[in-house]
């Protein structure tokens, strides 16, 4: 009983004397200014430094596109898919965490055996010639087996660490594609109120076009115009009819990509998205948050750290490695000759005691995995460094995008009022018989280029807002459980 106490004493004594070996991790987060660098300043709308609503899509105050982002969030595939990641990698922290606790295990055999006139028995004094085998004999047998590593130098903490580390990588996987997908709903939904307007004012132009049709054709009846300004009139008509089965096409390829965000099949939204609905507007004001939260808001950066914390505890299990690793086992068996006697103290036996396994020859394999984590480490911390510099740059080139939209924006609605008046003043002027009818062709082309221009640029205005959320790493905070 003595001994054990002695080994109880020597195992406590480890147990505080154990040490994690290898570098701690320390956030590497880089310092970041007061305001974002802008590099066009804003024309119509305002970057306000607020706290981002992580529920950025509701800035534009379409019900249906709110309804859309809901629904990506709750069926979209790929995000479902990266849930089930992040779940396995649960699994696997859980696998790891379990090397911290003692294995223990239960056992029972049952042996008919018998014993060899020739064998071991011949030695302990059987009589030479005596050939005939011994009775055969039963030998039940259950009990108890119990192993621990005693984790001396924190082999077992750091291999935990690692996969708690790679948990959290994949966990900001799953919350990048939820900023990805939001931006791209947004971004699929506004062009297709893009393309929808845009049909609509081919159509306007279409009814102005059929006029000048009728009006030709009404001058050359009476003989004030030839049979040119006819055919110039029908040419014009049938290029503006000509673009609506291409724009139909675009609005069923992006009714599509919506309907696949969601996991439907095609033209599942066609009910919903069909009717016209206008381009979403851009709020008067753009919440933006402030730079030194954008660590913690960008799930790539996040990501990237987890991956660093990773390769840093992987090289505290690359240096655990190289010394003792001391595993405690112990059995605790009832055995006997007869299963009446199973029950019996007496039948007990056990044996309890440390291992110590030291690595003495490796053929270098040992430090040349310590050599690979290093570089494992160093490659993280710039890939860090990039995804961070990389996060600057493209939240500036979304803030510039956003600007020059809003002033290209201001300055097509100017040209697209002159060009409408203009066409208005040539159609007056060619009833009169006081201009040309190729003045008129001339304007109209001009005003449904300029009307055509305007509709992309609202649009781009609009979709340089949600690139700007996803630059700034908005969507996904708190707002989408695990599925």
């Amino acid at each position: 009983m003595n001994g054990v106490k002695r080994l109880g004493f020597a195992l406590l004594g480890l147990m505080v004397s154990a040490c994690t070996v290898g570098p701690d991790f320390h956030d590497p987060r880089m310092p970041s200014g007061d305001r974002w660098h802008e590099s066009l300043p804003a024309s119509s709308s305002k970057a306000d430094m607020k706290r981002i609503n992580p529920q950025w899509w509701e800035v534009y105050h379409d019900p249906i596109l709110d309804d859309l982002e809901r629904q990506v969030a709750a069926k979209n595939l790929d995000l479902r898919a990266a849930s089930f990641r992040y779940a396995q990698s649960q699994a696997e922290r859980k696998i790891a965490g379990a090397a911290q606790f003692p294995s223990l295990n239960g056992n029972a055999y049952y042996q008919r055996n018998q014993i060899s006139a020739n064998g071991v028995r011949s030695v302990l004094g059987t009589p030479i010639g005596m050939t005939h085998p011994t009775p055969a004999f039963n030998l039940p047998t259950y009990g108890l087996s119990a192993s621990w590593e005693v984790d001396l130098w924190g082999h077992v903490r750091r291999s935990v660490e690692s996969a708690r580390a790679a948990m959290d990588v994949t966990d900001e996987m799953r919350r990048d594609v939820i900023v990805s997908l939001m931006a791209e709903a947004a971004r699929d939904y506004i062009e297709l109120r893009a393309v929808q307007a845009e049909m609509a004012i081919i159509r306007q132009n279409l009814a102005v076009a059929r006029r000048s049709v009728e009006l030709t054709t009404l001058r050359f009846t009476k003989g004030v115009t030839t049979t040119l300004d006819v055919d110039d009139s029908e040419a014009l008509y049938h290029t503006f009819n000509a673009r609506l089965p291409v724009l139909r096409n675009q609005q069923v390829h992006l009714i599509n990509a919506l309907s696949f965000l969601i996991a439907r099949e095609p033209g599942a939204l066609t009910a919903l998205l069909e009717a016209p609905h206008p381009i979403p507007s851009v709020p008067s004001v753009i919440d933006i948050g402030v730079p030194s939260e954008l660590a913690d808001r960008r799930p790539d950066i996040r990501m990237a750290a987890a991956k660093l914390h990773v390769a840093t505890a992987n090289i505290g299990v690359a240096i655990a490695d190289f010394l003792p690793r001391v595993t405690l086992s112990g059995t605790l068996d009832m055995q006997a000759m007869y299963f009446s006697k199973l029950g019996n103290w007496a039948s007990r036996q056990y044996g309890f005691g440390p291992t110590m396994t030291v690595p003495l020859f490796e053929g270098g394999r040992l430090r040349g995995q310590l050599m690979l984590r290093k570089a494992q480490q160093q490659e993280a911390f710039i890939t860090y460094q990039r995804t961070t510099l990389n996060a600057w740059h493209e939240i500036d080139d979304a803030l510039a995008s956003f600007s020059a939209a809003q002033q290209q924006r201001d300055e097509l609605r100017q040209a697209v009022a002159h060009d409408n008046a203009a066409v208005n003043t040539a159609q007056r002027q060619y009833a009169a018989g006081a201009a040309d009818f190729l003045n008129v062709l001339t304007l109209q082309s001009q005003l449904l280029a300029a009307e055509n221009q305007l509709i992309q640029s609202e649009a781009s205005v609009s979709t340089s807002v949600a690139q700007l959320y996803r630059a700034l790493g908005g969507g996904w905070e708190g707002t989408f459980p695990l599925q």
